[in-house]
């Protein structure tokens, strides 16, 4: 789950890290008293779901509440394009009116998870505010990097390690490492998957704030934690994906048009990949997860067949847990109860999977049977080109 840079700076704050002063606003008029409150400059910032807000014109900079008004004027109901939300963009709805600054330095600062080492890691650049992936492919030694053992938690000489490999003066080590601290504990108390604050700010008074804040949660510990869930904005997510998670499963829209259903992420991961190498492109991410019901396979066909980009619809499950038959009763009802006119190409394979591909062979729809995901892909591939 993802919340917006206010409410993620709201939640470090909880926790001891310092950031500007600012205020939410929903129209011009309170972006034109936000500024005249806080004091000027102030920094007009689009929120959205997504990053390089800044390359897209969602963030400007007010030297007069006029100008705060103008600028919240243009993008209050804008779409705004960045490179991370395609083409398409995403409405702004909100704007953060913030404090300016008198900035000395910039770092990047973030944890996310290692699942290589089972560990969080903590990351710290001296070049912050640009994006981390292009510091590591320009320079990779410009990222340092400490993992922090769960049971022990982040420990002083970390911190220091930190302090020294970015170059700050000793004078700086405490404030630095309490700052690392406090980042490490919201990161840990919050079950988040991602805390990142780039740029992390050195003001010329000695402080550091976070001058943006970024901050991801594990969805399957969202329940401990009623307060971020509440943080919710179901405005910024894809409405097809709001309807998968309501029925327990995990959907992903992509811009292809060969739907995909399949049991197990791997598995997923792996028919997708098959898709590609057969010539097409995979128009979602849908796991049904290991034990769903013949209900949950027919919900989970219905949001495929909601993308008006699907031409062709792959089904490729490997019962296990699950039961082939009851994916193909599933699977049929859908298709009666949507009156599919695409082809369906299913794979089956595993515990009753005779039981299964009878009853989709008796059920007299255009659906396609296949041995193997090859065929399968390619079966769906082809039809989803006519």
């Amino acid at each position: 789950m993802k919340i917006h840079e206010y409410q993620a700076k709201k939640l470090l704050k909880q926790f001891g890290v310092k950031v500007p002063e600012s205020r939410l606003a929903e129209s011009p008029a309170e972006a034109y008293e936000a500024a005249r409150k806080l004091g000027l400059p102030v920094a007009v910032k689009a929120q959205i779901h997504a990053g390089g807000r800044g390359k897209g014109g969602g963030i400007k900079i007010a030297k007069t509440p006029e100008e705060a008004e103008s600028a919240a004027r243009k993008m209050l109901g804008s779409r705004l394009v960045t490179p991370q939300t395609g083409p398409e963009g995403k409405q702004v709805r909100k704007l953060l009116i913030e404090q300016g600054l008198n900035i000395q330095k910039e770092f990047y600062l973030g944890i996310v998870i290692d699942r290589s080492e089972e560990k969080p890691v903590i990351m710290a650049s001296a070049e912050g505010g640009v994006e981390i992936e292009e510091v590591a492919r320009r320079n990779p030694d410009a990222i340092l990097k400490v993992h922090v053992d769960p049971g022990a938690g982040l420990v002083p000489f970390q911190a220091r390690h930190l302090v020294f490999g970015l170059g700050l003066d000793a004078a700086l080590s405490g404030r630095f490492s309490q700052l690392v601290t406090a980042l490490f504990e919201a990161f840990r108390a919050t079950d988040a998957s991602l805390a990142e604050i780039n740029p992390l700010v050195l003001t010329a008074e000695g402080e550091f704030f976070a001058l943006d804040a970024k901050m991801n949660f594990d969805d399957n510990a969202i329940f401990r934690h009623p307060d971020i869930a509440d943080m919710r904005d179901f405005e910024e997510e894809e409405p097809l994906e709001i309807q998968a998670s309501r029925y327990g499963l995990n959907y992903i829209k992509l811009d292809g048009n060969v739907g995909c259903m399949v049991n197990g992420a791997g598995l997923a991961m792996a028919t997708m990949d098959i898709i590609k190498l057969s010539g097409g492109n995979p128009a979602n991410f849908l796991d049904v997860g290991g034990g769903a019901s013949a209900e949950q396979v027919k919900n989970a066909f219905k949001i495929l067949m909601a993308d008006q980009n699907v031409r062709a619809v792959l089904i490729n499950i490997f019962g296990g847990i699950m039961r082939c038959d009851i994916v193909a009763e599933g699977v049929v009802s859908a298709v009666k109860e949507v009156g599919l006119t695409l082809t369906v190409v299913v794979r089956l394979q595993g515990t009753n999977v005779e039981a299964g591909r009878e009853m989709l062979a008796k059920s007299g729809m255009n659906i396609m049977a296949a041995d193997d995901v090859t065929t399968a892909a390619k079966l769906a591939v082809a039809a989803a080109a006519k």
